[in-house]
């Protein structure tokens, strides 16, 4: 039987589906050609080769591979920064298992390796462990149910298998396990604990095999070294020292000099810090120097998330990460001596770059704006069609954010499409889709389409701070260019802004209509509160804290209509401002929006 039940059904690429599966109204096609020159070639490879490692790793003898020397024990406990909720490893110890939002009762005795899941999501997270951090909280009878479980999966699943032994949930279960393994073999009596570190052994192994690929490589080798620092004797040093020998190319390749991840997404960066900083304690309970490029890489993640976590302590949200948690951006922020990255308001700000984005500050707001490029090939994994999308924070209160589509909801493939967060959509047309069907099968569903030119400008200055960003992702279906002005005063805590579309170089020969609908989408966080003033331009903003901000524009037509929002891949209910109208093709268009602490002389009633 296999890991999960059913597929969950995909959300076509038009489509941000509400709660109950009402769609809300978004663009249902792309602004171009869904295939570039490099893709056929990447599925012609994967498709030669896929078959060949499931037909090579499913041979009864390839577990033999995967032995080696007898490990002599475990040799390190390595800790796992990320806080740990114990309500989950205390259900588990009463015969429930609750991951990606869903529920499962196992009877005593019983193990839910050989039943379906309620959710591929669900599958996921059981395969990769994601329930044994809670667990190992209960004490001794916690660790005791962690082993049972373990030797049950290892007996499961002792031959390779495309799902539980795909490349991250593996990587994932090896990180989990490795962090684990010590404590429970102290539970475990002689022949059990050889056969957890077996078990450990040859999936660490496994990990430095392919498939995988260049995406997450960085982090199969680090859950692999992990490993190796964990099982005593000569496997654990033949193992530790090839992940090593490794990684450091990885790095380089995954991790940018400003310590911006490959993907753009913020949690991605996150996350792998948090691998990096299990790793160096690891070898600093063998007494074992961190190689330089894990030092390195630790120092530019830590500085990078200085500038990506925003006054409300989560991340900015981009390109499939989420905002992640304020208590786990901590624990990440703590083990560095970097400079406090959490901002207070009323300290005076001012603009920041990284990796593509463009933070503006002032007391009371910050801006993070992307301002690059969706990533290509193989980081696109989980990019968005989304260019000059923006999140603001006022005081700290996120009032507008994005939709928070992460691959924890793979199922709301369309929140990843222009509408899914807050930027401009023309023609009803997205700048470009995730890979769906036989295609997404092969490659994984990586966002495809034209590739686009962004180009940004910010400045500073006189208490003000500007930035000018614009990309051409609408020049080939409607002849136009977006470009974006934010003029942020610092004095007023006042963000101005204008959303310019003008006809492109070169495309006044070409034959199209002579005008397009567009729509600006502000998609508001969870919880905030929306309220239409009688002026039909003004709505007013109330985040948690009370505090009220007033949106402005001078768009022909603002309506405040529902929408969706991804938590841990449960989807919310929110709320989105959109300002719809028609721009020329042959002319150019302006509309201007306004965001502003309320209370001020002349606000609207």
């Amino acid at each position: 039987m296999g890991p999960f039940a059913r597929e969950t059904p995909s959300v076509g690429p038009g489509q941000i589906p509400g709660l109950h599966g009402a769609p809300v109204r978004t663009p249902v096609r792309t602004g171009g050609a869904t295939t570039g020159p490099g893709l056929w070639p990447a599925l012609a490879g994967r498709m030669l080769t896929r078959q060949l490692w499931i037909e090579l790793y499913g041979l009864p003898g390839y577990a033999l591979t995967l032995k080696g020397r007898r490990a002599t024990g475990f040799s390190a406990t390595p800790r796992d920064f990320r806080p740990v909720d114990p309500a989950a490893g205390k259900a588990i110890l009463s015969g429930r298992f609750t991951l990606a939002g869903l529920s499962q009762d196992i009877e005593a005795g019983a193990y839910p390796w050989n039943r379906p899941s309620p959710s591929r999501a669900f599958a996921v997270e059981l395969h990769a462990f994601a329930w044994l951090p809670s667990l190992m909280l209960q004490g001794e009878r916690g660790a005791r149910q962690a082993l049972d479980l373990t030797l049950a999966w290892g007996q499961t699943f002792a031959r390779w298998s495309p799902f539980a032994w795909g490349p991250e949930i593996l990587a994932r279960r090896v990180f989990n396990l490795s962090a684990a393994a010590r404590r429970m073999g102290q539970v475990a009596d002689e022949a059990e604990r050889q056969r957890l570190a077996d078990i450990l052994g040859r999936q660490a192994r496994q990990l430095l095999r392919p498939p995988g690929g260049t995406a997450g490589r960085a982090e199969r080798l680090t859950a692999a070294a992990v490993a190796g620092c964990v099982l005593g004797g000569s496997p654990g040093v033949r193992l530790r020292k090839t992940a090593l020998a490794r990684l450091g190319g990885a790095l380089r390749q995954t991790v940018a000099a400003d310590g911006a991840h490959a993907s753009h997404a913020p949690e991605a960066g996150l996350e792998l810090l948090l691998d990096l900083l299990t790793l160096d304690d690891a070898l600093g309970q063998l007494s074992e120097p961190t190689p330089a490029p894990v030092t390195e890489a630790v120092n530019r993640l830590t500085a990078a998330l200085d500038i990506l976590a925003l006054p409300d302590g989560r991340l900015a949200t981009f390109h499939g990460g989420g905002p992640s948690s304020a208590a786990r951006v901590a624990a990440a922020r703590s083990q560095e001596d970097v400079g406090d990255g959490a901002f207070e308001p009323g300290v005076t700000a001012g603009l920041d770059r990284i990796g593509g984005f463009v933070r503006l500050r002032s007391p009371l707001l910050t801006v993070m704006a992307d301002t690059a490029a969706p990533p290509r090939g193989a980081w696109a994994g989980a990019a968005c069609a989304q260019p000059l999308a923006l999140e603001i924070v006022c005081g700290r209160d996120r009032l507008i954010t994005g939709c928070g589509w992460t691959p924890r909801a793979a199922e709301r493939q369309g929140l990843r499409l222009t509408p899914g967060h807050s930027t401009l959509t023309l023609g009803e047309h997205s700048t470009a889709e995730p890979l769906g069907g036989w295609k997404a099968e092969l490659l994984g569903p990586r966002l495809v389409g034209r590739a686009l030119h962004v180009e940004a400008e910010a400045r500073e200055g006189d208490g003000a701070l500007w930035l000018e960003m614009e990309h051409d992702g609408w020049a080939a279906a409607h002849g136009l260019l977006h470009q974006r002005r934010l003029y942020l005063d610092q004095r007023l805590d006042e963000l101005r802004a204008e959303e310019r579309l003008h006809p492109a170089p070169g495309q006044d020969k070409v034959v199209r209509a002579i005008a397009a609908p567009y729509a600006i989408r502000f998609q508001l966080e969870p919880g905030v509160s929306a309220s239409l003033a009688r002026d039909r331009r003004s709505i007013l903003l109330r985040g948690a804290s009370g505090r009220g901000w007033w949106f402005r524009t001078d768009g022909p037509d603002v309506a405040i209509e529902p929408s969706v929002h991804i938590d841990e891949g449960l989807t919310r209910r929110s709320l989105q401002i959109v300002v719809r109208g028609s721009a020329r093709t042959d002319a150019e268009s302006k509309i201007r929006w306004k965001l502003s602490p309320a209370g001020a002389p002349g606000d609207p009633a």
